[in-house]
């Protein structure tokens, strides 16, 4: 959608942000896709080796904000030889346009892959608008 100067709407603006934004609170960063259809904007996540339980969405204001959790599989009485992936905390936080209806939204985890969809809100749908004959009414007073 282009907004009335041609340049991108702000939901266009948001994607192309979200590209290119990384706030993590742990070393390793959560990968993500984002894209957008008329409907809804869509992130994905790539989460291996989370419990599904560990992992949280919240929004505030207009970021929303990710966060799980990765054991380490080493035991506690063991010595680790080599450690190469990311165990702990991790976060990430993503900031969100006002044309998104975030308390409609869902999400599901599925092999790894977390998905969230952020219906758009009612007022940033296209609506096709129907072009009638005569007069406008409001102009015509």
């Amino acid at each position: 959608m282009l907004a009335r100067n041609g340049a991108p709407d702000g939901l266009d603006r948001l994607v192309h942000q979200l590209a290119h934004t990384v706030t993590t609170s742990a070393g390793a960063v959560i990968p993500a896709d984002v894209w957008r259809d008329d409907e809804a904007l869509y992130l994905q996540f790539d989460l291996p080796g989370m419990d599904r339980s560990s992992i949280e969405l919240a929004t505030e204001g207009n970021t929303l904000t990710l966060r799980a959790e990765r054991p380490s599989p080493v035991p506690a009485d063991a010595r680790a030889v080599l450690t190469e992936r990311p165990t702990g905390q991790f976060a990430r936080r993503l900031p969100l346009s006002d044309a998104l209806d975030t308390a409609a939204a869902e999400a599901a985890y599925d092999n790894g892959v977390l998905t969230l969809r952020i219906p758009l809100a009612a007022h940033a749908k296209p609506r096709k608008i129907t072009v009638s004959r005569g007069t406008p009414k409001q102009l015509t007073a």
